[in-house]
Order: C-alpha cells, then sequence, then structure tokens
C-alpha cells in the first residue's frame, strides 16, 4: 500500500529524505561493526536507489521499469567490489547482500510503499543482529582456525598433533615447507574456542615450536 501515491515535488523530497534516513540506520549497523562499506555506502545506495525508482516512474512513462530494473544490475557490480578473499573464508558476502537488500529498500520508498521499506529496514537490522550472535555462538562451540608452526624436527610433527589430540582439536595439513633445516606446516584446527585458546598458550610457552602464527 502507497502512503503517497502522488508524485508532486513535496512527495518526492520526503521520499528522498525518507530514503536517506533508511540508509543512514542500516549504515550505521555496518559503520559499528567496522565492515568494509559503511554509513555513507547505504545512505548513497538508498538514496540512489530511490531517487533512480522516482525518475523511472516520472521520466519512463511508456516503460517505467526500465530504469528500476537496471538499478539491480548496478548494485550486482557495487556488491561484488566488497567481496574479497581473507586466509580461510571469503569475506564481505554479508556486506554485499546488504548492499543489495538495501538498494531495495531505496526502491520501495521510490515507488511510495513506506510500509514495506520500514519492514525492510528492521529485517535488515534484525538479521544482522541475530547473524551476529549466531556467529559468535557457532564460533564458541566450532571455531575453524589456520595456524601456520614452524619446527625444527620432522618427529616434532606428531608431536603438534598429540597437542592438538589433547585439547580435542581437529588438525589437517593444507601446505608444508622445509627452509633451512625448519619445518613450516600450515594446519586447519577445527574445535571449541577455548580449546583454541588453551592451545595458543601451549604454542607460546612451548620450547619445541620456533615460531607460530594465526
Amino acid at each position: 500500500m502507497k502512503i503517497l501515491p502522488e508524485h508532486s515535488v513535496e512527495n518526492e523530497l520526503l521520499l528522498i529524505f525518507i530514503s536517506v534516513l533508511l540508509g543512514l540506520l542500516i549504515g550505521a549497523e555496518r559503520e559499528y561493526r567496522n565492515k568494509s562499506a559503511g554509513l555513507r555506502t547505504f545512505i548513497l545506495v538508498c538514496f540512489g536507489a530511490c531517487l533512480f525508482t522516482i525518475l523511472s516512474v516520472v521520466i519512463g512513462v511508456d516503460d517505467p521499469d526500465r530504469i528500476a530494473a537496471n538499478i539491480i544490475t548496478g548494485i550486482g557490480f557495487l556488491g561484488a567490489g566488497v567481496i574479497f578473499k581473507g586466509d580461510n573464508k571469503i569475506d564481505g558476502i554479508t556486506t554485499a547482500t546488504t548492499i543489495w537488500a538495501t538498494a531495495s529498500i531505496g526502491m520501495a520508498v521510490g515507488a511510495g510503499h513506506i510500509y514495506i521499506a520500514l519492514l525492510g529496514t528492521l529485517l535488515v537490522l534484525l538479521v544482522l543482529s541475530m547473524l551476529t550472535y549466531m556467529e559468535k555462538l557457532i564460533d564458541k562451540n566450532h571455531k575453524i582456525t589456520e595456524y601456520r608452526i614452524t619446527v625444527s624436527h620432522p618427529e616434532d610433527l606428531r608431536y603438534c598433533e598429540q597437542v592438538f589430540e589433547h585439547h580435542h582439536l581437529k588438525a589437517s595439513i593444507s601446505k608444508q615447507k622445509y627452509s633451512h633445516g625448519t619445518f613450516s606446516i600450515t594446519w586447519i584446527i577445527t574445535g571449541k574456542k577455548r580449546s583454541h585458546e588453551l592451545l595458543i598458550k601451549v604454542l607460546k610457552n612451548n620450547s619445541r615450536i620456533i615460531s607460530y602464527e594465526f
């Protein structure tokens, strides 16, 4: 249901203001979590989608959905720019999908569907908050971390495996490197967060471990 069915200058300015406000709310959440796309990005995405939607109605007399449809394509390229590969996972997907959802909210505002836009904003913020809580919960019980451990003797590799087993951690080797009498092994370690913390203490105070990083 449209709240502002008539496209007057006053109504269009109000729609633009609402889109900026909703983009600000989502952008503030991303900025607070120090994500790659922050406050200004989400304000501009929501505002731009709203403005393009208004223009598609105003100037697209014969085909009003043509401009609006191209917004999705443009947002796809923008979202792809914030996705990058981390050490052992792909980062930025949540931010990219949030940009995509924010554009849809801007389009809803531009079309005058304020109730849908408000509901969409609320749902986006709820999903982002719940997602963070669930990530922490999963991370607490099933944390996956990449460790690079350097030792001086081949038999120390078995020793490392025993340390992992003692702390109830599952380990698999992803890379091996031998250089100047030292062995550098990259392990993918899976287990509870508390077990990882105990492992780090063992690695830090162990004379058989030359160096480690994660």
